[in-house]
């Protein structure tokens, strides 16, 4: 799963049940102390789960070598009415089925491939999610990566992260959890003159849980759920993220997150965007809920 940690890893069982198609168990804890259990189901924790299958699948059904690097190009995800809340007591069991396509092969190795899901719990369906990644020999990414595929080295030279966001206005319970930090004198909508810096922490235990060269995917999935969460006050129900890895976000030099209003469907929704050394790196749009307005009470006639 590319995990360190056994505890982090959330697949329990696959099977195959078609030349592309599987269908693959998933258990999340009861508890976390860094992801969201209740009363709806955190975002990430689902991104994380999905995130699992790329080296499963990858590793055991399409025989990609251990050592390959998987590179997300894009992903998506939205969470299937009612969303995205499950009571507690609800079975910890999701099941993922999944239809890979598009698959490019050069010779017998897979290259690339896109990924369908649907996740149902407690036999319903929960979420839809759509992803396209590819994969490249440990010889090509160094040659890609250079000096800065050191994963050690490059995590060393990391700065200090900055103060964070006060956490509640994020969504999360714990200061170190909150990867935004304020780039400047922040506005009545929240964000600073241009946005927010990146608050990138290697010690964190789930968001670094093994050394990595550059900004973790699913960091920046985090800083743009955060992102909707501080523009709703720390009250938002995330619905869904559309995103696009654009270039790989480096772990040694500021990265600014911005935000602003998307064109919504029928939900409220923000665009992010990752920028560093000017160039835009990663860009999402997050669509959630808004909190709701405060009660108005009226005299008796």
């Amino acid at each position: 799963m590319h995990k360190s940690d056994p505890g982090e890893v959330y697949l329990v069982r696959w099977r195959r049940t078609a030349p592309d198609s599987f269908r693959i168990s998933a258990r999340w804890p009861r508890s976390h102390p860094f992801y969201r259990m209740a009363p709806e189901a955190d975002p990430l924790l689902l991104c994380e789960t999905i995130r699992q299958t790329f080296p499963l699948l990858c590793h055991a059904a399409y025989e990609v070598p251990v050592g390959h690097q998987l590179i997300w190009e894009r992903f998506s995800y939205r969470f299937e009415p009612p969303a995205p809340g499950v009571p507690a007591s609800e079975s910890p069991e999701l099941e993922l089925h999944v239809d890979c396509h598009d698959l490019v092969r050069r010779g017998a190795l897979t290259v690339a491939l896109s990924m369908r899901f649907l996740i149902t719990r407690g036999g319903r369906p929960f979420a839809r999610a759509e992803t396209r990644f590819t994969v490249q020999s440990p010889a090509v990414y160094r040659r890609l990566r250079g000096a800065r595929g050191d994963a050690a080295r490059v995590m060393a030279a990391a700065p200090p992260a900055p103060a964070p966001l006060p956490h509640r206005v994020t969504g999360r319970t714990r200061p170190r959890d909150v990867v935004l930090a304020p780039a400047g004198r922040e506005t009545a909508t929240g964000a600073g003159p241009a946005g927010w810096l990146l608050r990138v922490d290697p010690a964190h235990p789930v968001l670094f849980d093994h050394p990595v060269d550059h900004v973790p995917g699913m960091l920046l999935l985090e800083a743009a759920h955060q992102c909707a969460q501080r523009s709703a006050g720390g009250s938002a129900v995330i619905l869904g993220l559309e995103c696009v890895f654009s270039r790989y976000v480096e772990l040694d030099a500021p990265c600014l997150i911005t935000a602003g209003p998307a064109t919504p469907d029928d939900a409220p929704a923000l665009a992010v965007a990752a920028v560093q050394s000017g160039e835009t790196r990663f860009t999402a749009t997050v669509t959630h809920t808004l909190p709701a307005p405060p009660a108005t009470h009226r005299g008796a006639a």
